[in-house]
């Protein structure tokens, strides 16, 4: 896709994959702005971040090797996020993005 079919706010969606802190920079912009495609990939990202919250506290206080599984499969889904944001698509891990776009409607 050329730059001019990209979303308006290709970005600042971008920004929110950067760590957890682009996360609460993302919300910051969008807070005014409010662009649907930004929003959805931040209801991703925090998704994810507690994905690996989830993944470090299974590491250390239920099972090593479980953490690590959980944290793989987070890693592997931000990854897998970001080639979502950069080829222009909404969130789309099966399952996963519905229920985050249902569960942090605070963020909207």
């Amino acid at each position: 896709m050329s730059k001019a079919n990209s979303p308006k706010g290709k970005n600042i969606a971008i920004v929110a994959y950067i760590t957890f802190i682009g996360m609460f920079i993302a919300y910051t912009i969008n807070r005014d702005k409010k662009d649907t495609f930004v929003t959805a990939h931040i209801k991703n990202m925090c998704g994810l971040v507690l994905g690996l919250l989830i993944a470090n506290s299974t590491q250390a206080y239920i099972n090593p090797e479980l953490g690590d599984a959980i944290w793989w499969v987070a890693f592997c889904l931000w990854v897998y996020s970001i080639l979502t944001v950069l080829n222009n698509k909404m969130p789309n891990i099966p399952f996963l993005s519905q229920k985050f776009q249902k569960w942090f409607t605070f963020l909207d």
